[in-house]
């Protein structure tokens, strides 16, 4: 099962404010346990939403919204990607995580093409095929 582990912008994260060398040896540490175990699949940070933008959909076309957004649950700092064979070793995993107090991250179960069912037709199935193949050459 594919789980998408999405690290919570806090004040710091927003201001742009760096991970020491401290806490980045340390998730170093931990990332590369997750690659050992086969676990790992992606991960990474991201910068401040003030270099970001928003595009809001609505009659048929997208409105922008430039970044810093206020400091919500919504925004995100940084993400992984595992592959785990539940949601409990997902957990169990992530617990282990070096973050600091106060931080938070939210763990997702990723779709597969089995959840959509009846509606995602051979042909939309095949077209996903294709892309996924395309996309893993690069």
């Amino acid at each position: 099962m594919r789980f998408m582990v999405i690290v919570k912008a806090s004040k710091d994260t927003e201001a742009g404010v760096m991970p020491s060398t401290e806490l980045l040896t340390a998730m170093g540490k931990f990332n590369e346990e997750l690659v050992k175990a086969g676990v790992m699949e992606a991960g990474e940070g991201l910068h401040p939403s003030s270099k970001g933008a928003r595009i809001r959909y609505g009659s048929g076309q997208g409105s922008v919204s430039r970044g810093p957004f206020a400091l919500s649950g919504d925004l995100v700092a940084g993400f992984w990607l595992i592959n785990t064979k539940s949601l409990d070793e997902a957990i169990e995993w992530m617990k282990r995580a070096p973050f600091l107090d106060g931080d938070e991250i939210e763990i997702r179960q990723v779709f597969t093409t089995e959840d959509f069912g009846e509606a995602l037709t051979p042909e939309l199935r095949e077209q996903e095929e294709r892309l996924r193949a395309q996309t893993a050459k690069k």
